[in-house]
């Protein structure tokens, strides 16, 4: 996901200039970015999963983001003394969180698995099955998209 910050400007120049110069590459780009991004956080949750350190963090607030869904922030210490407050490296909101309120669960401790090389990425535990769900269905959507554009530059899909 860092090459997505890393590069974002020139993936966004790029989806812009083939919207007017060939409609099925942006197809092509927004399944490899969903693709990618289903397939890191997936690969991500299997290494936590097997060499991750379970501990337990304390929720600081819930942040909003610019469409209203909530993330919370978490912070802890990790076994090295490092503290962390951070959002979860991989988290999944749905709609429901945006009329929800979570003031009960402020100050609230709950079990993350936080990588051992980077206490900055950690998951929520009882997050765990929601989040390899929603990676699941962003990576299949990716590939649908990497299938109907690839079909489309083939031929075999004829589109406007």
């Amino acid at each position: 996901m860092d090459l997505i910050k890393k590069y974002w400007i020139g993936i966004v120049v790029t989806f812009g200039l083939c919207m007017f110069i060939k409609p099925a590459l942006c197809f092509l780009i927004l399944g490899t970015l969903l693709s990618y991004v289903g397939f890191t956080a997936i690969t991500f949750q299997i290494k936590i999963a097997k060499k991750g350190i379970e501990w337990t963090g304390n929720i600081i607030e819930y942040q909003s983001d610019s469409d209203g869904h909530k993330t919370p922030l978490i912070e802890f210490t990790s076994m090295t003394g490092e503290l962390v407050r951070e959002q979860p490296f991989v988290y999944a909101s749905t709609d429901f969180s945006i009329i929800r309120t979570y003031k009960n669960l402020i100050d609230q401790s709950i079990p993350i698995l936080y990588d051992p090389d980077d206490p900055q990425k950690f998951v929520l535990q009882n997050e765990k099955g929601f989040n390899y769900i929603v990676s699941i269905i962003m990576m299949l959507g990716g590939l649908f998209f990497v299938g109907l554009s690839i079909s489309w530059l083939l031929g075999y899909i004829k589109m406007g």
